[in-house]
């Protein structure tokens, strides 16, 4: 009896799109193909995982391993929920699995993982997503309240002033002034990410040897270590905003070291990645890490809420705008903070989108 005949790798060119992990299995539980999705889920590459045993990336689940021998042996689908799983040197990855009997050449079974982490993590997103944008509207309509009868406070302490004959008294209305055009800045601030953005081409590392240096120039005791894929493309931006948003990463992580500590700028690109419900072939991402104690346990749900710093002085609005910036890109960002390490991690599309159902 012929041999089955082996696949082109082409011929599993339409599982690149999808966001869930697939990997193709030979009668023998050999790899034959993963799709760049399983790449990312597995921090491994589809070089080292090709025609190697199955084993060799999750190990023998007791639940899945029979059920691909019943596969086999039956012809039966199985769906197994929340198995657990380790890659090298990582936490454990808990996953839902569907196993589907497959005849396509040498192909035998299809494995389809989702990261339950992952599902979560989307869902708490989204719900995120929501409560953050009714608060910048709250926002900024009571920056605009307040923005508004700022200028007649301001005006009339002037006038007050040249009516003052102590000169004495000038002190007190000069704090009316100054603390009013400290407010007017606040309201600024927090008004200035709703500005129509202007895009163009922008090399991420251009940036980020821009926000390098402005840290290096206001805490010169802290070391700003690189760590770039020189190999990315431009991104499609706003270079100020980009500049802005990663700027205010960096200077809250110099600010939580207090002078004195290692910041890591890195970057990386990663394939077939969902940002704001689109599938993009190629996203960037980019991290700032930083060794100082982490961010405090008590805001860490909020940190990107306006007006919530962990740092006495702080207006809170550094990481909002970073935010509102990212998600204008159709981006993202999160932080995972212990004492240590606090690490930023901004992801943002290089490609064009390309629907799930694509």
């Amino acid at each position: 009896m012929a041999a089955p005949e082996k696949l082109p790798v082409t011929a599993f060119a339409g599982l690149d799109l999808l966001s869930s992990a697939v990997i193709l299995l030979d009668a023998g539980l050999v790899i034959q193909y993963l799709n760049p999705a399983a790449e990312n889920l597995f921090a491994i590459s589809a070089r080292q995982l090709l025609r190697r045993p199955l084993a060799l990336l999750l190990g023998e689940p007791p639940g899945l391993s029979a059920a691909l021998d019943n596969a086999l042996a039956n012809n039966w689908s199985y769906t197994g929920q929340n198995f657990s799983t380790h890659r090298h040197g990582t936490d454990p990855l808990h996953l839902d699995c569907t196993v589907t009997p497959v005849e396509a050449g040498n192909i035998r079974l299809l494995l389809e993982f989702r990261h339950i982490d992952q599902k979560l993590k989307t869902e708490r997103e989204e719900r995120l997503a929501e409560q953050q944008q009714a608060n910048r509207e709250l926002i900024r309509n009571l920056a605009h309240e307040i923005k508004n009868p700022l200028g007649g406070i301001r005006g009339s302490a002037q006038l007050l002033e040249r009516e003052l004959a102590n000169p004495q008294l000038h002190e007190y209305t000069q704090v009316i002034i100054k603390e009013t055009d400290r407010l007017q800045e606040l309201m600024n601030r927090l008004l200035s990410s709703h500005r129509l953005m202007q895009p163009q081409p922008v090399g991420i590392h251009e940036i980020l040897e821009r926000v390098r240096a402005l840290i290096l120039a206001e805490f010169p005791d802290v070391e700003v270590k690189r760590d770039y894929d020189t190999s990315l493309p431009d991104a499609t931006g706003d270079r100020e905003q980009l500049i802005q948003a990663i700027l205010n990463i960096a200077r809250n992580a110099a600010q939580a070291l207090e002078g004195r500590g290692e910041i890591v700028l890195r970057t990386r690109a990663l394939r077939q990645v969902t940002l704001a419900k689109r599938r993009y072939r190629l996203a960037l991402e980019l991290q700032v890490i930083d060794n100082g104690p982490g961010i405090p346990e008590a805001i860490r749900d909020q940190m990107f809420y306006p007006l919530v710093s962990g740092r006495e002085g702080g207006s809170g609005l550094g990481l909002t705008l970073a935010q509102n910036f990212i998600q204008q890109h159709h981006g993202s960002i999160e932080a995972d903070s212990r004492p240590g390490r606090t690490c930023f991690t901004v992801q943002l599309p290089l490609h064009t989108p390309h629907q799930e159902s694509q």
